[in-house]
């Protein structure tokens, strides 16, 4: 074998090397995510309920007044992770500093998951994102967590 075909074949080896590790480590990283929706079990609030923080107690309220309770909720808090997974109105797969510009005076934010049985006995799921600004909370915005 000549010495240009020798020095091909071994760059081509090495290559071939290179891509199998490549493909070994990305293939391990896709596999470990796990989702951040996940563990996150649905709680009920009715008339009777009590909320344990003040966002709950602002959406018992708004719902009360709708005529919506009961309710079924999943609070995801200031999770960066489904925030990302968040597709709204005004925000889609946003970053916390995207949030942040988004609404310059907000103090906090938390995503709920909310599933509401309609006045015509049909469901209704959405996610809403909470801001808190000016010590009261408001919605931001609302969409879906894409799966």
């Amino acid at each position: 074998m000549s010495k240009p075909v020798r020095i091909l074949v071994i760059f081509l080896l090495v290559d071939v090397v290179a891509l199998g590790v490549y493909l070994l480590v990305k293939g391990g990283k896709s596999g470990s995510g796990d989702d951040p929706t996940k563990g996150t079990a649905w709680a009920t609030m009715d008339a009777n309920a009590q909320p344990a923080t003040e966002l709950e107690q602002f959406i018992k309220t708004d719902y009360e007044e709708k005529g919506l309770l009961p309710i079924q909720y999943k609070n995801y808090g200031r999770n960066a992770a489904v925030l990302k997974k968040f597709r709204g109105a005004k925000l889609v797969g946003a970053s916390v500093s995207v949030l942040e510009m988004t609404f310059r005076d907000q103090e906090d934010w938390a995503l709920v998951d909310l599933w509401i049985r309609g006045e015509d006995n049909r469901d209704i799921r959405r996610t809403v994102l909470y801001v808190l600004s000016g010590n009261a909370w408001k919605v931001g915005d609302s969409g879906r967590i894409v799966e």
